[in-house]
This record gives C-alpha cells, structure tokens and sequence, in this order.
C-alpha cells in the first residue's frame, strides 16, 4: 500500500469494541468486497470493505474475519481468512499477505490465520457453538445497491448451510462504533486534510481563464498521488460557471471563462481516509463584487452552522437553525423576500431554492459516512459543513466546505489551515504577479 503503516492497536481495540457488542454466545462474519469488472477482462480498483478495514486493517481480496468471544477454544475468538498466494499469483499480480505480515497488520496471531480456501473446515468446528450469527449488509441510507455483493451472497448460502442458526445485524452494530473516531483515526483523517490542502494550494497558482476543468483535475490527481494518496476521495467535481449550480457535475469538460467562479468539490483519500474539501474562487483570480457578496454569505453560513456542531444536538434540529441562517442571508443578497418567508410553508421553505441541499454529513472511511441521525452528537463524531447558494439565473454556484470533528466543549475545525477567505483565495491566485 502507498500510506504508512497503521499501528495495529487501532484494529484490536476496535475488534474489542465490537465483541462488547455482540449478544452472548454470538458471532460475527465480515467478508471483504468483491473485486468488480469492467468489460472482457478488465476489473476496477479493489477497494476494501470498510467494516472489514475497521477490524483488520487489511486491504486485500478474499478475506474473511471470524469473531466468536466466547468459543471455549481461545484459538477460535479471532480467526481471520486471507487469500492463499501461489507463484502464478506473485507474478501476474505482485506480493499477497503472508500470515505473518497479517500479524502485524491486524494483531491477530497466526497461529489464527488460515487460508481463505479452508473457510468452511474451520467454520464447521466453529460454528455449532453459536447461538446466533451476526452477517453484514450495507444499510447506509442513501445506499442504491443494484449489484449484488459478496455479503448478500454468503447471507444466501448461511441461511442454505445453516438453516437453523438465528441471524443478527452487524451494520447498526458497525455504524454506532464508526460514528465515534479515535485519535489514530482523527490522525489519518488529517492527513488526508493536509493531503488536500497542498493540493489546493497548487491549484490556485494554476487557475486561470483558459484553462480546462480536465487540466485542473490531472494537478489534482498529480498532488494527490504523489503525496501516498490512492487518489480523490471520490469523484472530484470541478465546475466553472454555470457548471457549480449543477450539485453533482463530474464531467470536468468545460474551459474556464474569465469572470467566472469555479467550485472545486476535491478531497484526497489516505488510508481509506477520505477528506472532503469544497472551495470557490474566481478564474481570473478578483471576485466580483456581486460574487464576493454571494461568497461571504456562503461563508458566514458555514461559520455559524460550525458553531452548532456540539455534544448533545440532534441532526433535524441542526439543519433546521442552519436553514434559518440560510434564509436571512438570501433576504440580504436580494433573493427572496423578508414577507413571503414569514408566510412560507414550513414543510417547504423558500431557501431551498438556492440551497437545495443538507449541511453535514457523517465523514471518516466512507465519504458519506456511516452514522445514525438520531443520535445526539457525541465526541469524536467527525462532519463536513457545507452550505451553498447556487444562482442559476447567474451562471453563480458558490458552496463552502470544512470537515470538524465534535469534542467535549464543542469541536475542532481539522481544516482551519486550508485558505477560506475571500481575501486570502485571491492573495494565493495572484502571488508573484505583477
């Protein structure tokens, strides 16, 4: 892998974390993802499964973790199931896992790895002692999944092979531990941050009209990997002028017009870390002062919903004082008016017209983390800040975007380095001009 070691305490303390869990006489199976193909023989890019990254630390295919605290046998409470190399392999795909890199990796002794092709011996001697099984599925909720995954494949094939065993949930289990980061986490979180903040830097000594949104993405890309990153958090959108009122524009085709703003939703991965970092700033390098106005209400938006996030809020009630705040910068920059507010249907408030999305989202190894509205805000639980006014009528979309994470007295902003004022973004764009 590109990053750095990870210490594995991070893996058994949340391995310890999840069998506290578990009902008694329970265990758990997590299968790592499918690699999945393109057309004829190519593949995509393996990406681990993240609940099977949580526990092991391990980024290879076909692995499989076994957790059965309370199996009378020690060697059976932690069995982890790796892929089996072979010279065929070393040559046409590169190095596997040995059991003892797994060691040190995961912090599961190998005397408790077995090969993946001896699951289902291993698993006979296991299973009979469970009363129930806790077997995965991907219960995000703005999860789509059209294709189905190896958890729902081996969810079939339990039920056939083990009719009479009682099966659990392990996703509520695995997104109230994800919710909460540990500081080894927070520390890779950051340095997907820091990754992205050189990355901007960059970029705004390169923006300039002429340029294409595609050129933009390959610095992107170029400060990216060249930092132990695999690459963007997620697909980048890179939209200038009328593009950034399109929410999720990824054609990155456009040339950059003079006068134009263009947004840069762009976030560097590290670790299966995921930063995610919006920025607006002007093509030609000075704000309008129309652009600038829109700009700093954005901005103001985003300062006052930083100031919501503490311990004890709730999701619903946050976003409804966001929307508030929302609301009195429209009236401000002329977009809607003060009376027709006051008269709004609740149910359907006017400002969503030009901020027609949520503020925060959960943050950490997915993008859209996993995590539970309804559950207070607690330390250590990690959120974007995003609010945007997006005026088509303008070819204007301006969005703001931070990651902080909650602690005891309120929360930390882990992007309060990356350059955000309007002053600040032009002062880098024309450094060493004349």
């Amino acid at each position: 892998m590109r990053y750095l070691p990870i210490d594995n305490n991070l893996f058994v303390q949340n391995r310890q974390r999840l069998t506290a869990l578990l009902k008694p006489k329970s265990l758990a199976v997590v299968n790592a993802n499918d690699i999945m193909p393109t057309n004829a023989d190519g593949t995509m890019v393996f990406r681990q499964n993240n609940d099977l990254f949580y526990l092991t630390g391990v980024d290879q295919e076909e692995t499989r973790l076994v957790l059965f605290p309370e199996h009378p046998d020690p060697k059976f409470r932690e069995v982890l199931f790796l892929r089996e190399t072979s010279e065929l392999i070393e040559i046409w795909e590169g190095h596997k896992l040995t059991k003892a890199e797994a060691e040190a990796v995961t912090g599961i002794p190998q005397k408790q790895i077995y090969w993946t092709s001896q699951f289902e011996q291993i698993f006979g001697q296991m299973i009979f002692e469970a009363e129930s099984v806790y077997l995965n599925t991907n219960e995000h909720t703005r999860a789509d999944v059209a294709v189905q995954t190896r958890d729902a494949r081996y969810i079939d094939t339990f039920r056939q092979q083990y009719p009479l065993h009682h099966l659990e949930r392990l996703a509520p289990l695995m997104h109230h531990l994800r919710a909460i980061k540990h500081p080894q986490e927070i520390a890779l979180l950051q340095t997907a941050i820091d990754i992205t903040d050189t990355m901007f830097r960059r970029l705004l000594g390169f923006i300039k009209p002429g340029v294409w949104e595609y050129e933009i993405e390959a610095e992107m890309m170029h400060e990216f990997i060249r930092n132990r990153s695999r690459g963007a958090a997620y697909t980048p959108i890179i939209a200038s002028g009328a593009n950034a009122c399109v929410l999720h524009y990824i054609d990155n085709s456009a040339q950059c017009q003079a006068g134009d703003v263009i947004l840069l939703d762009i976030g560097a991965e590290y670790a299966n870390y995921n930063a995610d970092m919006t920025r607006s700033v002007p093509v030609s390098g000075r704000f309008t002062d129309r652009q600038r106005a829109v700009y700093n209400a954005v901005l103001r938006v985003l300062n006052e919903a930083k100031q919501m996030l503490r311990p004890g809020n709730l999701w619903d009630e946050y976003h409804r004082e966001v929307g508030s705040v929302m609301e009195s910068e429209l009236i401000g920059l002329g977009l809607l008016d003060r009376t027709a507010v006051a008269n709004q249907n609740p149910d359907a408030p006017l400002y969503k017209k030009y901020f027609m999305h949520g503020t925060s989202h959960f943050l950490g190894l997915d993008v859209h983390d996993v995590g539970n509205k309804y559950r207070r805000m607690e330390p250590g639980m990690v959120f974007t800040v995003e609010p945007g006014i997006y005026i088509r009528e303008e070819n204007l979309g301006i969005r703001l975007e931070n990651n902080v994470v909650i602690t005891e007295s309120g929360n930390t902003d882990l992007m309060a380095n990356i350059p955000i004022e309007a002053n600040a973004i032009e002062e880098l764009m024309n450094a060493g001009k004349n």
